[in-house]
């Protein structure tokens, strides 16, 4: 009896958990602007603008806003006249250029749309990047982010249930979710797709042709593909470009046609003239790495990066990953105005068992080292952490490592931050950007002849190559304009 009981329990239960999620469904369907159907979507409109809202003000601090007005307000304009004819006209946009080296344009839900300096240095015209705008206007146009959180969510998962620890915890990679705005950055195939769609649309209504965006594909599948072997971000959220570069160029053909295309007139020497002295791969004022050492000139310090270790340098903190991605360790700047006011917090905020704390000292500055842990029903991480006090600043090295993984990466994690010293290198203090240059080849040559004439090492032909959307070999005419980088 008690088993059959159960039974018709259990029954019963998954039937009320059918009708529960039907329930959810029918009241959750909401319309799509581009196809004008019902969709599912748990998350209001009202809700993905306040997403988004809030979540800009960590992605601007933590990749920083590139300093060029004329730039930023070129971009919002262009921005601005392809949401205008876009299926969701009404909503307020956001157009911002975030001073990140890595090539990569995303769009955060409600409206808020971000393009790097990097991607903006591969651009080799204003039809490239109306092209990509409208892919990124596609996917809020769509709803994509909003989509994706309501899958989350009806998963049982919740933006809560996203990370497991705490916000200062949460940015440490695979063991934790890095920022609120990235749970959005990755779309699924047919999301992708679709944006691509809404791109070439929108893009050729405004006199843009759709096939030089299909050309930027080609540039991505290039720098996949580059010696230096580095996956640029834009590919690891935009897959599959070679692919991609034909369907947009049949899609492009297929608009051109059925709108009766009248392209629209555009000096070609104008978007080259927007990103003349546009700063080109890091900033090294903002630090930069050489020599398996990272340098940080306005700050005046260095440590040591050990081989063969990732690492992202944004505005406000220094990521560092192991091959394995078995450790992390995070630096920043502590807004405490104590070392130990400094632990104190981080301690508490995290719920952490300490295991070790005393004071030290870093070369020739005061420090307190704390070594904890923390601890779920799943898992166990050990935390190891430095406080350095550097002047007026206090400086934060943070490492993480699953428990069973920390003796064989504990080496790692020391010899970086026992590594912090004061920067005398007048070399390294006194380091330049290198930027983006804009010039205009005077006799017809081969391109590499012409990076010759303009004092280019070879080793760097592959590379400019591509900034410029050519090939090594291509030959070039007279008047013809092209991108070199120096300082």
């Amino acid at each position: 009896m008690k088993l059959k009981h159960l039974s018709f329990f259990h029954q019963n239960s998954r039937s009320y958990s059918v009708l529960f999620i039907l329930l959810i469904f029918i009241a959750s369907c909401a319309r799509d602007y581009v196809t004008g159907k019902r969709t599912f979507n748990l998350v209001s409109e009202q809700e993905e603008v306040k997403i988004g809202k809030e979540a800009d003000p960590s992605i601007s601090a933590q990749y920083g806003l590139y300093n060029d007005p004329e730039l930023s307000a070129y971009i919002d304009n262009i921005g601005q006249k392809i949401a205008a004819i876009s299926h969701r006209p009404k909503l307020k946009y956001t157009f911002r250029v975030v001073d990140s080296p890595i090539v990569n344009a995303f769009a955060l839900p409600g409206g808020w749309i971000y393009f790097t300096r990097g991607i903006l240095a591969h651009f080799n015209s204003e039809e490239e990047l109306a092209g990509v705008m409208g892919h990124e206007i596609g996917h809020v146009v769509a709803r994509h982010g909003a989509e994706q959180m309501s899958k989350a969510q009806l998963a049982g998962i919740g933006l809560a249930g996203m990370s497991i620890f705490s916000p200062e915890l949460a940015r440490f990679g695979e063991l934790a979710q890095v920022g609120v705005g990235l749970l959005f950055l990755k779309f699924g195939r047919s999301q992708e797709s679709e944006s691509d769609r809404l791109g070439v649309e929108y893009s050729t209504k405004l006199g843009y042709d759709a096939h030089k965006m299909a050309d930027f594909f080609r540039t991505i599948a290039r720098l996949s593909e580059s010696a230096e072997g580095s996956l640029p971000n834009f590919l690891s959220t935009h897959p599959n470009p070679v692919d991609r570069e034909s369907t947009v160029n049949r899609l492009a053909g297929e608009w051109q046609k059925k709108i009766n295309f009248k392209p629209l007139k555009i000096n070609s020497r104008d978007y080259y003239k927007r990103i003349d002295g546009l700063v080109y791969g890091n900033d090294p004022r903002q630090g930069f790495v050489e020599n398996q050492t990272f340098y940080h000139p306005e700050m005046q310090f260095q440590f040591p990066v050990p081989e063969t270790w990732k690492i992202a340098n944004m505005p406000t903190i220094v990521q560092m990953a192991s091959p394995d991605e078995k450790a992390y360790i995070q630096f920043s700047l502590a807004l405490e105005k104590t070392l130990a006011a400094a632990a104190d917090k981080f301690v508490q905020e995290n719920k952490l068992t300490v295991i070790n704390r005393q004071n030290t000292k870093i070369n020739e500055f005061n420090a307190l080292l704390v070594d904890a842990k923390h601890e779920t029903e799943t898992q166990s991480i050990r935390v190891l952490t430095y406080y350095i006090q550097k002047d007026k600043n206090i400086f934060s090295f943070q490492g993480l490592a699953k428990t069973a993984d920390y003796e064989s990466k504990k080496n790692d994690l020391y010899y970086v931050m026992t590594g912090f010293r004061q920067l005398t290198d007048q070399n390294a203090l006194n380091k330049k950007p290198l930027r983006i240059r804009i010039e205009t080849v005077n006799n017809p040559d081969t391109f590499k002849n012409v990076m010759k004439l303009f004092r280019m090492k070879e080793d760097l032909f592959p590379e400019l190559a591509i900034l410029n959307g050519v090939e090594e070999s291509a030959r070039l005419n007279k008047g013809d304009i092209v991108k070199i980088i120096r300082e």
